[in-house]
């Protein structure tokens, strides 16, 4: 099983490299690519089994898309295939038609999807989020300079409970096609929402998932679901 964690040095705001270091200590066994700003992902020309992007600036959500640009038709073939890609933060944004900045200026998107994003900046927008995936309760929280706009029905990810979704009033959240899944949603994604890693991991073949710290992860989910059922203030 081969995953690849992609350029970690500049995909690592708000704490999201703690997704990869948790998933790796869930697959010992597994192979973990670290694959650096300098190279070309490994997914263009080899197989894995999944692909991680994680947190970034605005700039360096560009410098991916430079390099990631005209290798569209290679991504979509490994969607199609059901590799696994898990994009946290703006990084799902680059999935898109374009990237629309302040001044009106619009970034090229990979156009594998067929939404819009725009940016806010200066205006970030912070909110905790409480949502579903199918019967799983997801949560979370959200600080970011952009939205995403014209989503699909059938591309969405998350239903919205409480938070803001893809937009301020939207009720879905983030994008999902076969076994892509964007969010912006950010942080230890995977340690705040156990059962939707092990969901993962029996999607990379794992018949019997082991999370670490299994008992310790469940607890800290359970007081969080709990905590944000609760009239607390969750955007601003």
């Amino acid at each position: 099983m081969k995953i690849e964690v992609l350029y970690p040095e500049i995909c690592c705001l708000f704490g999201d490299k703690a997704n990869m270091r948790y998933f790796e200590m869930c697959l010992p066994d597994a192979e973990f690519v670290k694959t650096p700003v300098s190279e070309m992902p490994h997914f263009l020309t080899e197989d894995v089994d999944m692909v991680y992007f994680g947190s970034c600036s605005e700039s360096n959500q560009e410098r991916i898309l430079s390099r990631l640009k005209g290798h569209e038709q290679r991504i979509k073939e490994l969607i199609d295939k059901g590799v696994i890609f898990l994009m946290t933060g703006n990084t799902f944004e680059i999935m898109g038609e374009y990237i629309k900045k302040p001044d009106g200026e619009k970034i090229e998107g990979l156009g594998i999807f067929d939404f819009y994003a725009e940016r806010t900046i200066p205006k970030r927008y912070n909110s905790l989020f409480l949502g579903k995936y199918g019967d799983m309760e997801i949560v979370g929280y959200t600080s970011r300079f952009s939205h995403c706009y014209g989503i699909k029905n059938e591309d969405n990810f998350l239903t919205v409970t409480k938070g803001y979704g893809s937009t301020v009033d939207a009720k879905t959240e983030g994008i999902n096609r076969n076994n892509l899944f964007g969010t912006y949603l950010l942080g230890p994604f995977l340690i705040q929402n156990p059962m939707f890693t092990e969901h993962l991991m029996k999607k990379l073949g794992v018949e019997n998932p082991q999370l670490a710290f299994k008992e310790d992860i469940m607890k800290a989910y359970d007081v969080r679901l709990k905590e944000f059922k609760t009239d607390i203030v969750f955007a601003e």
